[in-house]
């Protein structure tokens, strides 16, 4: 399976864990952040433009870019 979205590679970039993106999100459990940084699960919608506006990144700098240009 083809990983799609880029968010432990932006949080690796921002020397930030996601330990802290599951606190900055209000207490998401902190093993749902491991799997969309594993990409063995995806957040909604709603969840990405907040991960966007906590990192500072639009939401597309959280997708694969090849991917997105295939769709």
């Amino acid at each position: 399976m083809q990983d799609v979205n880029r968010l432990k590679i932006v949080l690796v970039e921002q020397k930030k864990t996601s330990k802290w993106l599951s606190e900055a999100l209000g207490g998401v459990n902190p093993s749902t952040v491991s799997k969309w940084c594993t990409n063995s699960s995806q957040p909604d919608i709603e969840t990405l433009a907040k991960i966007s506006k906590l990192l500072g990144v639009g939401v597309e700098d959280l997708f694969d870019k090849k991917l997105m240009e295939s769709v």
